[in-house]
């Protein structure tokens, strides 16, 4: 629900998805480095890339339907997935997403 709502407060707006992801086996692929992770996911709704303004990008989006799986806005060092990295179906496709977590944490520390 938390990539829902960061859609919504960044002016994207969320849609009920036809078939909700429930499960583990997702199949996401980082556009970032174009890698394949598998995903745990449980959740009904979705947010359209189409209507996220100016400067926020999508990060992952999910093979099996096309949807949003993941953004970002660098200029406000935000970033969101749809879907649960502290799971472990991969088990470990998720650690580049927390590897750039920390790494924004630790270059935050530093300005400060």
């Amino acid at each position: 629900m938390g990539h829902q709502l960061l859609g919504q407060a960044l002016g994207g707006k969320t849609f009920k998805m036809k078939f909700g992801h429930h499960g583990g086996n997702h199949p996401v692929r980082n556009i970032r480095n174009s890698r394949v992770e598998i995903s745990a996911q449980n959740h009904n709704y979705a947010v359209d890339p189409e209507s996220l303004p100016e400067g926020v990008e999508v990060t992952h989006v999910n093979l099996n339907d096309g949807s949003c799986a993941g953004l970002a806005f660098p200029q406000q060092k935000l970033m969101s997935l749809q879907y649960h990295p502290e799971a472990s179906p991969g088990p470990h496709d998720s650690d580049l997403v927390f590897g750039e977590f920390i790494q924004l944490m630790k270059q935050e520390k530093q300005r400060t």
